[in-house]
């Protein structure tokens, strides 16, 4: 039992469940109404345990690499790696056997080869691209490094696209903008933590912006990030209804409040709490993508369409 906690362990299931939530609101607000979600059900299942072991497979090939780094840091410590619970060796065959699971799941009984291509693509950018290039060498390194955690949209959408009628419009912008919404929420998100771990972070040697920037211009960025993250929820109001925009507006408002608190904070000099704005980041996006699955359920008509755009785009 305790070897089987380790290697789900290694899975990262914390960070699994944001990406979870990034992959089923693309899925619903691909074909929306709630017709289409009991006709999709199983296929929904079936792309969320694929995705679950591609994402699997990228952090536990992330253990593999980063096991000194893990060693100097206190925050990651406790990984089954670190603690010797399970060896490098057995953890990068079992990366690699839910590599192999996921495209097969995805492609053959998901019948998606594009979803099962953007899995792949996934694991090559986060740990080749991100983990074993950027992560060492540029202080925006989870900027670039963050685009294998926007794949889990791109994945959904196209599960549902490569298995909707012919001929129905395939509306791809929509999962861009979802793409995009995670791309520009991770900066704010990653950066609060390192601020609270930037120690951790220079005794490992890994140049994170908390640890080569002053704060103020860290927060800075934040604010900026942060105002790009609900400028793209934007984008996505008029495929949706004023459910969505109720969350997006609401819950945007908040977040870019308590980052423009953390901002001023740091540069009047005060004891600053960054663990607030990256908890509430969480919850953040949570609130966007719950917001817009109900939207989706619901189906109610769009805004695009109440405003006589074409159904072709909305």
């Amino acid at each position: 039992m305790e070897t089987l906690k380790a290697y789900f362990a290694l899975t990262k299931p914390r960070i699994i469940e944001l990406l979870l939530v990034a992959a089923i609101p693309a899925m619903l607000q691909a074909q929306r109404g709630v017709e289409s979600v009991t006709d999709n059900f199983w296929l929904i299942l079936s792309t969320i345990f694929g995705g679950w072991m591609g994402a699997a497979a990228a952090h536990t090939f992330n253990n593999v690499v980063d096991y000194e780094i893990d060693q100097k840091m206190q925050r990651t410590r406790a990984r089954p790696l670190v603690r010797a619970s399970i060896s490098r060796r057995n953890a990068a065959i079992f990366a690699w056997v839910m590599l192999a699971l996921s495209v097969f799941w995805l492609g053959v009984l998901a019948h998606s080869w594009l979803a099962a291509f953007f899995v792949i693509l996934t694991n090559f950018f986060y740990v080749f691209v991100y983990t074993k290039f950027l992560k060492m060498r540029n202080s925006q390194n989870i900027v670039w490094g963050g685009l294998a955690g926007c794949m889990p949209a791109m994945v959904g959408w196209a599960v549902i696209r490569d298995n909707a009628p012919a001929g129905e419009p395939d509306k791809w912008w929509q999962a861009i903008v979802l793409f995009l919404i995670i791309f520009f929420w991770t900066p704010p998100h990653t950066w609060a933590l390192a601020m609270k771990y930037k120690e951790d972070y220079r005794k490992a040697g890994v140049p994170m912006l908390p640890v080569v920037a002053p704060e103020v211009e860290v927060t800075r960025q934040i604010v900026w990030y942060t105002v790009g993250t609900l400028i793209v929820t934007f984008l996505i109001i008029p495929a949706a209804s004023w459910i969505y925009l109720v969350a997006a507006v609401g819950s945007g408002a908040v977040f870019l409040w308590i980052a423009i608190a953390l901002h001023r904070g740091v540069k009047q000099g005060e004891k600053v709490k960054p663990m607030r704005l990256f908890i509430y980041s969480n919850n953040y996006l949570s609130v966007l993508f719950i917001g817009l699955s109900i939207d989706a359920v619901l189906g109610w008509e769009s805004i695009g369409s109440m405003l006589g755009w074409s159904t072709a785009w909305f």
